[in-house]
């Protein structure tokens, strides 16, 4: 593992027990290594099922690994969790907006349980808003918004307490293709100013080629099966050729492929 790792998966298999008998167990995740390095975005993408989730709530420190380890700036997040507070941002797939709270208290959330002065959270709150093109509706309760404009809120009340860490569960799958392409490239601008490491969970082909630097690929249970670094040189042939050993890696799920294969394409 890398000295300028922020998040590492060291090994780290992750079991469930089916009933009271020990024996019965789903395995999520199995035997998974993987690093991402300071600044770095990196897309997990596999089929619904893969362990994608299971791989999401280890990291964010709501369970704990069967065997290995987790590690996020050199903390356990799940023996540490207080100590991530303000430290990780988090975007879900839904909005996850508390509906009796208006947009910019909303988006101020994070800085409140961060106990940060009403006065300094509003402000804050109110710029984020205002980049995600809010400055109109931070009164508006969520009711009252589109669901891109719910989901604009939720990324404001991520960046609004300034992570250095950024993790996004299929953030954008809920929306219209119009609506979702926007705030891609909205927040990929955030995310570049403000150079946030980002792990980002997607099903999406095109939107792991998108935002990208490194995409990893996983079957079930959640392991690494496909591996490619994007860059912003790549030419159109070797990004066709990614994108089909992506769709060949998510096709044969349930074999093992030549992993001597796979990485000559994604260098192609």
């Amino acid at each position: 593992m890398s000295a300028a790792a922020e998040i590492v998966f060291d090994r780290v298999s992750k079991r469930f027990s089916r009933s009271e008998d020990e024996a019965a167990t789903i395995t999520a995740v199995e035997d998974l290594t993987f690093e991402v390095k300071t600044g770095e975005l990196v897309v997990v993408l596999g089929k619904t099922g893969c362990g994608k989730s299971t791989m999401f709530n280890l990291l964010s420190g709501i369970i704990e690994p069967s065997e290995g380890k987790v590690r996020v700036k050199g903390h356990d997040p799940y023996r540490e969790f207080g100590w991530f507070r303000s430290k990780i941002g988090i975007v879900f797939q839904g909005d996850r907006l508390m509906p009796w709270r208006s947009a910019l208290d909303n988006a101020a959330l994070g800085l409140e349980l961060n106990k940060v002065g009403r006065q300094e959270r509003y402000a804050a709150a109110s710029v984020w808003l205002d980049r995600l093109g809010l400055s109109g509706h931070k009164n508006d309760f969520p009711h009252a918004l589109s669901g891109g404009m719910r989901q604009r809120v939720s990324i404001a009340r991520a960046f609004a307490i300034r992570p250095e860490i950024l993790l996004c569960d299929e953030p954008f799958s809920a929306l219209d293709a119009v609506t979702s392409e926007g705030l891609r490239q909205d927040f990929l601008a955030l995310l570049r100013e403000t150079r946030a490491t980002c792990l980002f969970i997607t099903h999406s082909i095109d939107e792991a080629l998108q935002l990208g630097q490194r995409i990893l690929v996983f079957h079930r249970p959640a392991r690494i099966a496909y591996a490619a670094e994007i860059h912003s040189g790549l030419g159109d042939a070797a990004r066709a050729a990614i994108r089909a050993a992506i769709m060949r890696t998510l096709a044969s799920e349930g074999t093992v492929p030549s992993e001597g294969t796979v990485q000559g394409e994604a260098q192609s």
